[in-house]
């Protein structure tokens, strides 16, 4: 695209796609189920358009945003936060877009507050209008999250009184608060491996998956890595009272969600690279993280349900890979008549897990010098591998990536994948319909419509003066 494009124009095409995100979102996004309206409707059918014509304009200034980071006079990351602020704004006040699990968020902090075991009974125990926003596959499954999590889900349920609007805002914030964590840990993590800090916040804070599914879903993962990218920025300094820190941390972002726990071997190995010695280290980071788990899990009141939750059962229909293996294989034991096909899913499951270990073995002794790499990619393989995925998974990996990449190419690989996931949801977080995909198509390719005239004005000569007037 040859747009002659500033910083200035690049914030304000960010701002019209969300913004008509936000305004799509409030007929056609993860809805109260009192609000929800038939997809059928022509409400709904403009949201939707509305959506995916506002995620190709915030694609397409994230994209124009990168050449100018890549550019001769890029702007600085002071500038780059402002952008984030404002394309961030429209979504903070939307409603829930691309999934429901916030309304899973509320029911089980509720669930917390009333002192029910949320890791054996789902929110179906719970009943009453938090529990009935629950999809419908979820209200019979425990949470599969950590303590940490469910005791501050447990205090926002006591503080809103069960209330859903005042929930939703509270879940909000809770995720604006980790996409703050994340963009200041971002630069400062870059600088220490020796990267672009504006790039970094380009790729790890600014990207689409980062306002789609952090700020307007509301995902707790924004937490997670809130908490671990300013628990490896703590792991830089020598001091053991940092390290401790830095443990406590990571910890509790592994007590948000567990694969957040990788982090630990991060934080022995940037302790080591500071100067103290491995074993200690390692020792010291293995008790202060016992303890933060004991004490953590004694505060929420949970118990210690959330070892076996992470067992927790996933989708039929999750387009992992090791799932689509599972699925592919069973069905072909089944046309053989194989009485094998049931367990063809579950040790798919546990090759994925086998592979997962050995990949992430491989890469820390290839990348033992580059401790925040090796974790990105790490996280990036436990979200391939893992026997769920979704889009936002995907940015475990991608955040630090983002910090510490060691090549533009590795970046530009990143964000081609960022690109594509940014598409693959519908805003109501349900399945798609044909309908709905031809919905989808229409608002994208308007979008495209939209950019390609602008690219076309662009490049238009300009009008020549009347005759007879003055030039």
């Amino acid at each position: 695209m040859a747009f002659p494009f500033d910083l200035r124009r690049c914030r304000l095409l960010g701002l019209v796609g969300t913004a008509s995100l936000a305004l799509g979102g409030e007929t056609a996004g993860a809805l109260p189920v009192e609000r929800l309206l038939s997809p059928a409707s022509a409400q709904a059918a403009t949201g939707l358009v509305g959506v995916y014509f506002g995620v190709v304009l915030l694609v397409a200034a994230w994209v124009l945003l990168g050449r100018l980071v890549r550019g001769p006079q890029p702007p600085t990351p002071r500038a780059l936060l402002l952008v984030l602020a404002v394309w961030a704004a429209p979504l903070a006040l939307a409603p829930p877009l691309f999934s429901r699990d916030v309304y899973s968020y509320l029911a089980q902090g509720a669930m917390a507050d009333a002192h029910m075991d949320v890791y054996t009974q789902g929110p179906a125990a719970l009943g009453g209008p938090l529990a009935d926003q629950v999809a419908p596959m979820w209200q019979h499954t425990g949470a599969p999250y950590g303590p940490a999590f469910l005791g501050l889900a447990s205090v926002l349920s006591g503080l809103t009184r069960g209330e859903l609007p005042a929930g939703l805002l509270g879940m909000r914030l809770v995720a604006l608060l980790g996409v703050a964590l994340m963009a200041f840990a971002l630069p400062r993590l870059a600088r220490h491996s020796g990267a672009d800090p504006a790039a970094a916040l380009w790729l790890g804070a600014l990207n689409p998956l980062v306002l789609l599914h952090l700020v307007a879903g509301a995902h707790n993962d924004a937490l997670m890595l809130g908490l671990l990218g300013l628990g490896l920025v703590a792991a830089r300094d020598r001091r053991p009272a940092r390290g401790a820190l830095a443990t406590v941390l990571v910890t509790l972002a592994a007590l948000v969600k567990a694969p957040a726990g990788l982090g630990l071997l991060a934080v022995v190995a940037l302790q080591a690279r500071v100067g103290r010695r491995p074993l200690p280290a390692a020792l010291s980071t293995a008790a202060t993280s016992a303890a933060t788990t004991v004490a953590a899990t004694a505060l929420a009141g949970t118990g210690y349900g959330w070892i076996g939750a992470l067992g927790t059962p996933v989708s039929p229909q999750n387009w992992a890979l090791t799932s689509l293996l599972g699925r592919a294989t069973g069905d072909l034991l089944d046309r053989l008549g194989s009485g094998l096909a049931p367990l063809a899913v579950p040790v798919w499951h546990i090759v994925g897990l086998v592979a997962t270990a050995v990949a992430i073995l491989l890469t820390w002794l290839r990348m033992r010098l580059r401790p925040v790499y090796a974790l990105g990619l790490s996280l990036l393989i436990v979200a391939v591998f893992g026997p769920a995925i979704r889009p936002w998974y995907v940015l475990w990996g991608l955040f630090l990536i983002a910090a510490a990449a060691p090549t533009t190419s590795v970046r530009h690989r990143v964000a081609a994948l960022a690109g594509v996931l940014a598409l693959a949801v519908l805003p109501s977080g349900g399945p798609a319909d044909a309908g709905q995909l031809v919905l989808a198509v229409c608002g994208g390719v308007l979008g495209v419509v939209v950019l390609w005239q602008a690219h076309q004005a662009a490049q238009a000569p300009a009008a020549s003066p009347a005759p007879g007037r003055a030039a």
